[in-house]
C-alpha cells in the first residue's frame, strides 16, 4: 500500500533534511554528468581530424624504413621524413584487408627555397568523399585545378604572400597557376598545405613513379574496428605507421589524459557518495521515526508497507536531485564548452617539416566540444534512482528489526 500524500507530508514536514539530501543528489550527479561530458568533448576533439578527412585510419612510411638515414639535400623538392613512398604491394593490402571499406590516396611534399619552406599536396580531386581530398569541399574562391599547371593555395598562406586567383607561383623549377583558395575547416590541420596540386603534377615534381603515394586514408566498415586493423596493418605491412584519433588524444595529455583514464572511476566514486549521502541522512530520519513507525504498525501497517514508503520517499527526494543535477550538470558543460583547446598534430600526422620549428602552424586552438546527450542524462537520471533503491534497501533491513511493542514502551 502506498500513500503519496504521506509520503509528500512527511518531505513537507522536514524541509531542511529533504533539501539536503536533494541537493546533495545533485552535486553528485552533475559531477558524473561533468567529468562525462567533458571526457566526451576531448574524444569529439581528437576524432575530429579524422572526421574532416572522413577516415578512420590514415597510414604513412617513416624515413627510417625507407633509406636508413635522412636526405642530404635541404634544396628543392623533398619526400617528408614521416612520408616515404608507400610500395605498390601494400597498398594493394591495404585497400582489401578485411574490414577496410574505402581508401584514398594522396601524395605529401616539401619544398626547401633559400627563404624558407612550402608544402604541397598531390591530390586526385574525383576523390572528395575521403581523405585529403575533402578539402576541396572549402573552395572558397575559383575552381579546381583540371589541366597541368595549375594549383590551389590555401587561404591564409595566400593573403601572406599576396597570391590571388591567376597569380603565376615557381613550385620546384616549374611554373603554376592559381586557379583557386582553399578554406581549411577547424580541426583538418592534418590536411592543411600551402599547395594543392593534381596528383600527376605531384609526382612529376617528386620524380616519383605514375602510381606513388605516400597516404592512405581508410575508412572502416565499423569504426570499432578501429583497434583490430590497425593491429593487421602492423602485422602485415612491415615499417607502417598508422595514424587514429588516439594519436591527438596522446598529445593533449593533462586533464584529457585524466578525464579520460578516470571518469569512470570518479564517477564511481562521486554515485557512492550520493548513496551514503541519503542513506546516512534517512538512517538519521529512521531513528527519529522510530516511535511513528511502530505507531503505523500497531494500527497495521505490515512491515512491507513501511518499507514502500520508505521507498516512495527516497525514490521522490532521488528523481528530483537527479534532475536538478543533470540541469547543473548541462550548466557546467555548457560553461565548459567556452573553453579553447591547442590541437597539437603528432610528429608521423604533421605536414610541416619538424626542423622549421613551426609549432605553432601546425597546432590549431579550437572551442572544447563539450555537450550533454539524451544518453548521459538519462544514465545520470538512472543512477539517482538506483541510489534511491540502494537507500531504500537499506533502510528496509534496519525497519524490519523495529518491534511496535518496544517503541509503544518509549512513548
Amino acid at each position: 500500500m502506498l500513500n503519496m500524500s504521506y509520503v509528500v507530508n512527511e518531505l513537507r514536514r522536514r524541509p531542511h533534511r529533504t533539501l539536503v539530501n536533494i541537493l546533495g543528489i545533485a552535486v553528485g550527479i552533475a559531477l558524473f554528468v561533468a567529468i562525462n561530458a567533458v571526457s566526451d568533448g576531448y574524444r569529439k576533439a581528437a576524432s575530429r581530424p579524422f572526421e574532416n578527412l572522413g577516415a578512420d585510419l590514415l597510414v604513412q612510411r617513416a624515413e627510417k624504413y625507407h633509406q636508413g638515414h635522412a636526405p642530404i639535400s635541404m634544396r628543392g623538392v623533398q619526400l617528408p621524413f614521416s612520408n616515404q613512398l608507400i610500395p605498390a604491394q601494400d597498398m594493394t593490402k591495404l585497400e582489401h584487408m578485411n574490414g577496410v571499406a574505402a581508401s584514398a590516396g594522396s601524395l605529401l611534399l616539401w619544398e626547401f627555397t633559400p627563404g624558407g619552406f612550402r608544402t604541397l599536396l598531390g591530390l586526385d580531386f574525383t576523390q572528395r568523399d575521403l581523405g585529403p581530398g575533402r578539402v576541396v569541399r572549402g573552395l572558397s574562391l575559383g575552381r579546381l585545378p583540371e589541366n597541368t599547371g595549375e594549383a590551389l593555395v590555401e587561404k591564409h598562406y595566400a593573403k601572406f604572400h599576396h597570391l590571388g586567383l591567376g597569380a603565376m607561383v615557381d613550385l620546384g623549377g616549374k611554373p603554376f597557376t592559381i586557379v583557386g583558395q582553399v578554406e581549411i575547416k577547424q580541426g583538418a590541420q592534418v590536411a592543411s598545405t600551402n599547395f594543392y596540386l593534381r596528383l600527376e603534377d605531384a609526382r612529376a615534381l617528386a620524380g616519383a613513379a605514375p602510381d606513388a603515394l605516400n597516404q592512405m586514408a581508410l575508412r572502416l566498415t565499423d569504426p570499432a574496428m578501429l583497434d583490430e586493423v590497425k593491429a593487421r596493418i602492423n602485422a602485415e605491412v612491415p615499417g607502417a605507421v598508422v595514424g587514429s584519433s588516439d594519436s591527438f588524444l596522446e598529445l593533449m595529455g593533462g586533464v584529457s589524459l585524466v578525464s579520460s583514464r578516470f571518469a569512470f572511476i570518479v564517477s564511481c566514486v562521486a554515485f557512492a557518495a550520493t548513496v551514503l549521502l541519503i542513506i546516512k541522512s534517512m538512517t538519521a530520519s529512521l531513528v527519529e521515526r522510530t516511535a511513528e513507525i511502530g505507531v503505523l504498525k500497531t494500527v497495521g501497517w505490515t512491515g512491507r508497507d513501511v518499507r514502500t514508503q520508505l521507498l516512495a520517499e527516497a525514490l521522490v527526494q532521488c528523481l528530483l536531485g537527479g534532475l536538478l543535477g543533470v540541469a547543473l550538470g548541462f550548466l557546467g558543460a555548457l560553461a565548459l564548452s567556452k573553453l579553447s583547446i591547442t590541437m597539437a598534430v603528432p610528429w608521423g600526422l604533421n605536414p610541416l617539416p619538424a626542423m622549421a620549428k613551426a609549432e605553432a602552424q601546425a597546432a590549431q586552438t579550437m572551442l572544447l566540444p563539450v555537450a550533454v546527450s539524451w544518453r548521459l542524462a538519462g544514465i545520470a537520471l538512472a543512477l539517482s534512482v538506483l541510489s534511491g533503491v540502494l537507500a531504500a534497501w537499506a533502510l528496509a533491513r534496519q525497519t524490519a528489526g523495529i518491534k511496535p511493542a518496544v517503541t509503544l514502551r518509549r512513548l
